[in-house]
């Protein structure tokens, strides 16, 4: 090879190079906010070009930092920047969704008709999409209709949703059923979730959470130590543990077994950004400080500060 062969190789090379930084600038900030380390995450993007992927990471590192302006202001960019992504719309319309649940009636009211059209803009841009449309099914099931919800409309996404993953469909059923207050056929969808369901965990913990709304205490318990069963033979159950966590935390029942559940998941288990790791040590301080382990409390309440060191439920501890 002459020199100027390998001179316009090497520049091809170092371009090449440049040119991938960003994707993998993305693709490590991504890295740590699936494992729980927000700071890191948000100081990661801050080198990144302006971008709607950058803009998007940064919204769900706020969202699981439960900042929810920042998020919406985020995955608003997001959307500016790429408004044919569907996830863009998706995670914008879980931000106004939360946000709308923190602020006065009348602008909750705005912001759950803004939270309903980017649900449906993001099932609109990609229908294969199970998570959208579980998301958009559960704001129809429990939004009233002064904003767009109806269970009539979520009932139509019912059978293109069991296409795609049959026990997503029965959970929606049973929301239907839930919000109609048949409370029988909810039961019966709920426990076809578990039997329908590669990943039966998940289905039992929303069992168990129905169970606890229905001041069913004993039920809810037996279904939590099912997910947590079959969750022993499931790596990808970690955020099932989570969630089951969090359904005995609730209805005040089995600390102990909460405990375990999120030292479980924290030690053995993929982390994921739907059950953020900064807050599962946040739910563990809570947890010692009220099963009276006050140093174990405050050992767990500095772990959620070191990812996320401005997190304000863990700042809110005291012991």
């Amino acid at each position: 090879m002459n020199k100027l062969a390998a001179t316009f190789v090497l520049g091809v090379s170092v371009w090449a190079r440049a040119a991938d930084l960003p994707k993998s600038g993305l693709a490590q900030a991504d890295a740590a906010l699936q494992a729980g380390e927000a700071d890191r995450a948000l100081s990661m993007l801050t080198g990144i070009p302006n971008s709607a992927e950058a803009h998007l990471l940064r919204c769900r590192v706020f969202f699981t930092e439960e900042r929810w302006d920042e998020a919406v202001n985020e995955c608003d960019t997001a959307v500016r920047l790429d408004g044919q992504n569907a996830q863009n719309h998706l995670w914008l319309a879980r931000a106004l969704g939360e946000k709308a649940d923190a602020v006065s009636f009348l602008s909750a009211f705005n912001l759950a008709k803004r939270a309903r059209a980017e649900f449906e803009q993001a099932a609109s841009l990609d229908p294969r999409d199970g998570e959208a449309l579980s998301d958009l099914g559960e704001f129809y099931s429990s939004a009233p209709s002064v904003v767009g919800g109806g269970n009539d409309k979520a009932q139509v996404l019912v059978s293109q949703l069991q296409k795609i993953e049959v026990a997503r469909g029965h959970i929606l059923l049973g929301r239907i059923a839930e919000s109609g207050k048949d409370y029988a056929t909810a039961e019966r969808e709920y426990k076809l979730a578990t039997t329908n369901n590669q990943h039966p965990s998940f289905a039992w913990m929303t069992l168990a959470s129905f169970y606890r709304k229905r001041e069913r205490w004993d039920d809810m318990q037996s279904a939590v130590e099912s997910g947590y069963k079959s969750a022993q033979h499931d790596k990808g159950a970690g955020v099932a543990l989570y969630n089951g966590a969090a359904v005995l935390m609730k209805g005040k029942r089995n600390l102990a077994l909460a405990v375990k559940m999120l030292e479980d998941y924290l030690a053995n288990y993929p982390k994921s950004e739907e059950a953020p790791a900064f807050q599962a040590h946040t739910k563990l301080a809570r947890l010692k400080a009220q099963l009276g382990d006050k140093d174990g409390a405050r050992q767990e309440k500095a772990a959620a500060l070191s990812l996320a060191h401005d997190y304000k439920a863990a700042l809110g501890l005291s012991f």
